[in-house]
């Protein structure tokens, strides 16, 4: 009784992601001016496909494991997405999440629409050699709905770029006319694009120092506040310190602290312990809400809370820029509450979209057949990541929307353009 409990739940989970990222994308099309057949078109993806995969277990034992790619819209162009390997996705899940992407290639302005995988496995529980079997697999399965024309595969939560090599090696022995460009997230001796591990914290990092120049501040003179001292928590504290930004806090899941004139990021990252802890150190550290509410330029919120920031934990906030790095940091409510209090609230569709534009990068140095350095790598993705900015914060003041509204009505606006171009609705 338990366990159908527990399969329930889930399954009530997965519903509701999927249902709060189709009534996101009506409500953005409304905005827009766009009719219910639009909407019709877009809350669903076009193609949802579910495999089987045998795989010969090193026990002997033939076990049999689901997999999915969800292609969203391909009105743009080809789809482009991860692939997961985790034990509790459903292909609900993977539905919202090819949406979610199809809305950062939107915003970043890419030819590309959003598309996702998932095979239903724990990888920990998994040889070597059971892995290779299963991303071979997984290409096997879905060999004709892939490639640089339909469909370009990158990692996601559980897979790496050993998994995306195999991936690679057999689809070029199931394709004699194979491009490397099908798949994204390759390792760099197999003509791999530079810059892409660190995707997400230049992501944040970025958009951060551009929301401060636009707000007419040096970054010599700002100061920053780190919500969630973890893996990308370090790196876009210690990016912002090396570019002259005070980082006078950070939080972690022991606590908080708070310096007004500078905490030494580089101490802090050296005394982290196995689990990434630091503040447990520290005798004067203090919650992590007395934090929020403390004076500071920048707030970027890259921690692991699963409580969204409510329209009254917002109230104490002071900074005048507020980075979502993660998805539904904060409620809609607490960031149209930021908005019409002055705050530049940058939500995660635009942080996140890095991994996304890092995928496009590398499909466009597979197709060209050369490799870009990792700094023509980051000055590209620091050119597309500020005009996204730039379009987000011009369609939030010309709209009268807040910038989470606006980011989803830019990330909407292009493939529904494009729908009604080709005459599908």
């Amino acid at each position: 009784m338990g366990e159908e409990s527990v399969v329930d739940s889930d399954e009530e989970k997965s519903h509701h992601r999927l249902t709060i990222m189709q009534e996101l994308m009506v409500s953005s099309l409304k905005k827009w001016g766009y009719g219910s057949q639009v909407h019709a078109l877009l809350k669903e993806p076009l193609r949802t496909l579910a495999v089987r995969i045998p795989i010969k277990l090193d026990s002997g034992k033939t076990k049999i494991f689901t997999g999915f790619r969800v292609q969203h819209n391909d009105a743009i162009g080809p789809g482009i997405g991860g692939v997961r390997f985790h034990p509790e996705v459903t292909e609900i899940d993977v539905q919202a999440q090819a949406m979610w992407t199809s809305l950062q290639a939107g915003v970043i302005d890419i030819p590309y629409s959003g598309a996702s995988g998932a095979i239903v496995c724990n990888p920990m529980e998994l040889s070597f050699r059971e892995l290779e079997a299963l991303s071979r697999g997984y290409v096997r399965a879905i060999i004709s709905f892939i490639g640089p024309t339909k469909d370009v595969i990158a990692p996601d939560a559980g897979t790496n770029t050993q998994m995306m090599a195999w991936m690679l090696d057999e689809c070029s022995q199931l394709k004699t006319d194979h491009s490397p460009g099908f798949m994204s997230g390759k390792s760099l001796i197999l003509d791999g694009s530079p810059g892409r591990e660190a995707a997400v914290g230049k992501g944040i990092s970025i958009t951060a120092k551009s929301a401060v120049k636009r707000r007419k501040l040096s970054l010599g003179k700002a100061s920053a506040i780190i919500h969630g001292f973890g893996n990308v928590g370090t790196y876009v504290a210690k990016t912002l310190n090396d570019a002259g930004v005070t980082i006078v806090g950070i939080s972690d899941g022991h606590g908080a602290l708070y310096d007004p004139d500078g905490l030494d990021v580089d101490y802090l990252m050296d005394r982290r312990d196995s689990f990434g802890m630091v503040t447990n150190l520290f005798k004067k550290s203090i919650s992590k809400n007395e934090l929020l509410a403390k004076d500071c330029d920048i707030i970027v919120d890259s921690s692991r809370d699963q409580k969204k920031l409510t329209s009254q934990d917002v109230e104490t906030i002071k900074a005048g820029i507020f980075i979502e790095a993660g998805k539904g940091k904060i409620t809609g409510e607490a960031s149209a509450r930021l908005h019409q209090r002055g705050t530049c609230v940058i939500p995660d569709l635009l942080t996140s979209a890095a991994n996304t534009a890092t995928s496009y990068f590398g499909c466009v140095q597979s197709n060209q057949g050369y490799v870009w350095t990792e700094e023509e790598v980051n000055h590209k993705l620091e050119e597309i990541l500020e005009r996204a900015l730039t379009l987000i914060v011009d369609a939030s003041h010309s709209r009268s929307v807040n910038m989470h509204e606006a980011a989803h009505m830019i990330g909407i606006q292009k493939m529904a353009a494009a729908s009604r171009l080709r005459g599908w609705v």
